[in-house]
């Protein structure tokens, strides 16, 4: 009898109960499938969706009705320009699965682990581009495989939208943030007041708390942080809410000391 072979863990080394916070996974995986879904998971070490994430079809015409379809408004226009190709291509499938859902936060990443299995499969079977909203981020199945088909998984830079923008007061400062900490239960991260000489120990900083969290951690209200090369340290604000434009999560902010 040949035993079946073991799923790799995902374990969260850093993980810390806390607040009632729930991670949040959607995607959109446009393309053409056969009738019935017979989808090899297990061909990526997935056995199947977790408890809590559910899948439902749609014909694309009828979902383009909804008025969340996330190739129109604002975030489609962003889509659109940045990757045409992949977004005509969406655009024109026949067909969208879409897989949703919210899981209590936990001590393990298996979930993720699971559900990108199945995302994995499904371009096997007829899709053709994956849309992940969180991270505005539309590919194409190749592009989609090199990102997240990484040995042992991909790294958590790779999950989360790293953003930088001008400060809007005129200093010349910046403002760096994440967007997509939500997949995993956890405030997206917002570092305010960046001198242009500090840009790169922020983007090397932004990282490493985006891999702490994903891994567990959590920040306290008030808490220091000190940074190496850095007098004073950057405390901890946690704030804003689930409906915020910039984030649509929570967020942690730190504002640069000088």
């Amino acid at each position: 009898m040949t035993e079946a072979p073991r799923i790799p863990e995902w374990p969260r080394p850093y993980w810390q109960p806390g607040a009632d916070e729930d991670a949040l996974l959607q995607f959109y995986v446009f393309g053409k499938f056969e009738r019935e879904l017979v989808i090899p998971a297990m061909r990526y070490g997935s056995p199947g969706l977790p408890g809590g994430v559910d899948l439902r079809r749609f014909q694309n015409l009828e979902l383009r009705k909804w008025e969340g379809y996330p190739l129109a408004g604002t975030l489609g226009g962003i889509m659109r320009d940045e990757a045409p190709a992949t977004y005509e291509q969406a655009r024109i499938a026949p067909e969208v699965l879409v897989v949703r859902g919210q899981l209590k936060d936990g001590p393990s990443l298996d979930y993720l682990r699971d559900t990108l299995g199945v995302l994995a499969a499904l371009l096997d079977i007829g899709g053709r581009v994956i849309l992940d909203p969180q991270i505005m981020g539309l590919s194409d199945a190749a592009a989609w495989r090199e990102r997240y088909l990484v040995p042992g998984g991909a790294p958590p830079r790779n999950h989360v939208l790293i953003l930088r923008s001008d400060e809007a007061d005129g200093s010349g400062r910046s403002w760096v943030h994440t967007r997509g900490m939500r997949k995993f239960g956890r405030p997206d991260l917002s570092f305010r007041r960046i001198p242009a000489h500090e840009l790169d120990r922020a983007g090397v900083l932004c990282e490493k708390l985006v891999e702490m969290q994903v891994l567990g951690t959590r920040f306290a209200a008030g808490q220091a942080l000190e940074v190496e090369g850095m007098e004073q340290a950057l405390v901890a604000q946690p704030g804003g809410s689930l409906d915020d434009p910039e984030f649509n999560n929570l967020h942690v902010e730190f504002r640069w000391p000088f």
